[in-house]
């Protein structure tokens, strides 16, 4: 079951497909179905408040004490190896390694219906619909697999115990920055204060090391008193192979410890298995290592709850009946002197290379398992690796960490555009053991990597630029293509059809990602297929006015007719990323027919499809508005193109002062601080926001149309009435480029509060089921905010700050290096530079943002490289942009600073 059923099976159906189940709403259905346009004007928003939108702020925390902890479940596994989650109090829950989540089957985190209060009636909630929104997952409901730690102290007579777990504790605070974060605890009653930190291997731009099935957790010990202390530091596992098995009575559980480098290890397994069952999804291994070689290993705590006496009764092996609970642990005994601490490290690792049967019957690539399976036999093997390389692995996730923070954006903007590449890091991605990314749209719903959904997503594009690449190369230029048209299958495997934004989407990414290449290799290899896709964007538009008008699927599941703005955009952008690409490889002829169909479509789409309010959908000439579409309403979508070349560095594809107004009406149409009037009103959108939430509704009939949508009413019409945080993201972005500051830190906020940890998970973005592909569009609010540009076959970087560009400092990556970037001004004076925190990074041409926009003497320029001076072969000095160009082509390395000044 694709997106398109969500409502069909539902009581969220729309009103026109129930009239026969249901005559009194048919009766009715003008008035539920396009009721008065109810979204204030004025947002009356708290000046205040508005104003601390921009300050630095403190670090984001979620505190027992306030019950913030029992929703939270951040990501805290390798990509694509399933989803194991942090909680609140540290302990790790959930669990989805198993291999079970599929589309109509297992979907999300939770899979569960719920009820929900529409305004009018109560209605069912699926996963794909929301149901997380409305009942988040609760951690303590989901802890499928025993494992924690906990401290023993001998202190003034007394053995003193605490497991790290809200109800042992005074005091929890969860400090998230994903990748990593920090639980501390904290109790009058305990001599000690302890903080946990955890993460997986984390490293932009290096897949490898940050696809590994394992998480890392260091347990740093505090001693609050005046006296030495005598400490039990212990960690403790669930063999948790064949957990879905309960009928396996001849199947032995085994754990044994093993050694490693400065460490020790407990191995979990099942032995005996029947070889049937050897290609189970839950079938594989397990295991828990610490990172000191004078660790006590207990294979199977024999008394549960525990007690300091049994963590220390060494045993190197268990060998149970499979039925039987089988916990092994590893503890480690220090003294700690007063008002000292130390920091003991372990790391759990997972292995079930099983992929589920019904993935296989459909994907080729997914036959034998998944890419980590690759590279490691079992579970031991990828904590023998981890404890080999963890010095490089764990100070280079720290360096990022670090990187990413070390700016003056603020901290709330900073993980809410951020947050959401954990996607890749639960059971909505795999990697396949031939190489191949693929994905949900949202766990277990949607298969396929859907085109025209994750072509929203602007994170993984930049963070593992290798990923975007492989699944342009091996998916949407290969199994997905069809050469004799230049179309692209949406959903590859999975359909038969494209979809016209999809393929508009595939080669903006393409753009982006030879952008983010070192050379042009990457565009070269791959030029005559998506020479073809272009092409068959040219070719959708039929009456020849360069706007699209052939009727095709969209993201929003219909085939719309006519000459669609956000359509028209999309198609208009991606011609012209097809039109540079053209050039760099040498194609000057096609690259003409890119550009010349640009220039008239973006002459007609302003003119034809621009209101004197906002972009249009004009309708088909022959059906006109017989069928579904947003026709002179305002959908959040209809400059999309636009915001696109914001993306890529590229030129306009539409009037400034007409794209300014059409946000604007964004912005006064369809953005509320609060959208309960609105929802109450406008039935059928699933719950993504809810009444005393703020957020932008999808689509909106400010001028009270009847029959707005067109004349044949179809479930699709939910969609429009509903806040979907990709979408949302996506404009957000589109506003900050524009100079719309205010109300993209507005936008970007209120979907942040709308997942404050008090109310749901704050790590789990939801659409069409959990931890959804389309809300890594957030990061594109972060890309525009540093007005950061790049092209890496260019040797190109640009940054015009637009949040406090007169003291500013932030993170960006490059196809092999990433660092930060400062400028600061003062009176007449900037000074930019730029720092390599890890990799290599070739620079031929910088340019940068002047905070006051005044020309530069070039006598008074001056660029320097780690204190030596440098020769520039050129300065451009145009409205409101310093370039300069090097006489010769920098190589920064670790550690280099580039810094350009004037005054």
């Amino acid at each position: 079951m694709n997106r398109r059923n969500f409502l069909r099976n539902s009581s969220l159906i729309s009103l026109g497909v129930l009239a026969t189940q249901f005559p009194a709403w048919s009766r009715s259905i003008f008035a539920w179905e396009q009721p008065i346009h109810n979204i204030e004007a004025d947002k009356a928003i708290d000046p205040q408040w508005l104003a601390s939108l921009y300050e630095r702020g403190e670090k984001i925390k979620y505190f027992k004490s306030k019950n913030e902890l029992k929703y939270i479940g951040m990501p805290i596994g390798g990509l694509h190896t399933g989803t194991v989650y942090i909680g609140g109090d540290g302990r790790l829950w959930l669990w989805q390694i198993y291999n079970e989540s599929y589309d109509g089957m297992k979907e999300g985190v939770e899979p569960k219906i719920v009820l929900w209060n529409n305004g009018k009636e109560q209605v069912r909630i699926r996963p794909r619909d929301g149901s997380a929104y409305i009942e988040p997952a609760i951690a303590d409901n989901l802890r499928i697999l025993e494992q924690g730690f906990a401290i023993s102290v001998y202190y003034k007579g007394k053995q003193l115990i605490k497991e790290l777990r809200e109800n042992h504790w005074d005091e929890i605070v969860f400090e998230p920055s994903y990748p990593t974060c920090t639980v501390t605890y904290s109790s009058a009653d305990f001599p000690v204060d302890v903080k946990l930190t955890a993460y997986s291997p984390f490293i932009p731009l290096d897949i490898e090391n940050s696809s590994l099935p394992m998480t890392t957790l260091h347990v740093e010990v505090v001693n609050k008193t005046d006296q030495p202390l005598d400490v039990l530091i212990s960690g403790w596992l669930e063999n948790g192979v064949h957990k879905n098995r309960k009928d396996f009575s001849s199947v032995r559980k085994v754990s044994v410890s093993k050694d490693l480098i400065d460490g020790k290890a407990l191995f979990f397994e099942c032995q005996q298995v029947p070889e049937k069952d050897l290609i189970a999804s839950d079938y594989g291994s397990m295991a828990i290592s610490c990172q000191h070689s004078d660790a006590i290993a207990v294979a199977q705590i024999k008394e549960w709850p525990i007690n300091p006496a049994d963590l220390i009764s060494e045993a190197g092996s268990s060998n149970i009946g499979f039925n039987e609970l089988q916990v092994g642990s590893l503890t480690v005994k220090r003294k700690i002197p007063a008002a000292t601490k130390v920091k003991i490290s372990y790391a759990i690792s997972w292995h079930f290379n099983n992929v589920h049967p019904k993935l296989k019957e459909r994907i080729k690539d997914a036959q034998n398992g998944y890419w980590y399976g690759t590279k490691f036999s079992n579970a031991y093997h990828v904590l023998e690796y981890y404890n080999q390389e963890r010095n490089k692995l764990d100070e280079n996730t720290l360096l990022w960490a670090d990187t990413w923070n070390d700016s003056t954006l603020p901290y709330w903007f900073l993980d809410r555009t951020f947050v959401n590449i954990g996607t890749l890091a639960t059971a909505n991605t795999y990697r396949f053991a031939t190489g191949r990314f693929w994905g949900w749209e949202g766990i277990g719903a949607c298969a396929g990597t859907c085109t025209h959904v994750w072509q929203y997503g602007q994170a993984m594009g930049r963070i593992f630029p290798e990923l975007e690449r492989n699944l342009r190369e091996i998916t949407d230029l290969d199994i997905a293509f069809k050469p004799e048209t230049g179309a692209i299958i949406f959903r590859a495997e999975y359909e038969s059809r494209p979809a016209i934004d999809g393929q508009a989407g595939v080669v903006l990414r393409f753009y982006r990602d030879h952008q983010m290449s070192r050379d042009n290799v990457f565009l070269k290899r791959n030029w005559a297929n998506l020479k073809k896709a272009i092409q068959f964007i040219i070719d959708q538009d039929k009456n020849g006015d360069g706007m699209t008008d052939t009727p095709m699927e969209n993201t929003l599941d219909a085939v719309w007719e006519g000459e669609i703005s956000w359509i028209v955009g999309l198609c208009l952008a991606a011609v012209q990323a097809g039109g540079a690409m053209a050039t760099e490889i040498g194609d000057r002829s096609f690259a003409k027919l890119c550009y010349d169909y640009v220039k008239k479509g973006s002459v007609n789409m302003d003119k034809e499809l621009f209101n004197g309010d906002y972009y249009i959908h004009r309708p088909n000439t022959e059906s006109g508005r017989k069928n579904l579409g947003s026709y002179n309403t305002c959908h959040i979508d209809q400059v999309y193109g636009q915001a696109w070349t914001f993306q890529l560095g590229m030129p306009r594809i539409n009037d400034q002062k007409q794209t300014l107004a059409a946000l604007r009406a964004l912005w006064k149409y369809n953005f509320t601080m609060d959208v309960g009037p609105y929802i109450k009103t406008h039935l059928n959108g699933r719950p993504y926001a809810l009444s005393g939430e703020g957020g932008m509704v999808m689509n909106t009939n400010p001028k009270n149309e009847a029959k707005a949508y067109g004349e044949n009413e179809t479930w699709q019409l939910g969609y429009f009435h509903e806040c979907m945080s990709g979408f949302e993201h996506q404009v957000a972005a589109h506003m900050m480029a524009e100079g719309m500051v205010e109300e993209s830190l507005v936008l970007t906020r209120v979907i942040h509060d709308r997942y404050h940890a008090a109310k749901r998970n704050p790590f789990n973005e939801i659409e069409c089921s959990d931890h959804y592909a389309r809300a890594m569009a957030s990061y594109g609010t972060f890309v525009n905010a540093c007005g950061y540009a790049y092209h890496g076959p260019n040797k190109y970087l640009a940054f015009a700050p637009k949040v406090l560009p007169e003291k500013f400092k932030s993170p960006f990556t490059t196809a092999e290096a990433w660092g930060s970037y400062e400028q600061i001004q003062q009176n007449t004076e900037q000074t930019s530079q730029l720092s390599v925190a890890y990799g290599n990074l070739q620079l031929q041409k910088l340019s940068i943002g002047k905070v006051r926009n005044e020309p530069v003497q070039k006598d008074r320029l001056k660029a320097v490289l780690n204190n030596k001076p440098l020769k520039l072969s050129r300065v451009e000095d145009a409205s409101g942009t310093l370039t300069v160009t090097f006489q010769k082509e920098l190589q920064l390395n670790k550690g280099d600073l580039l810094q350009i000044s004037w005054s």
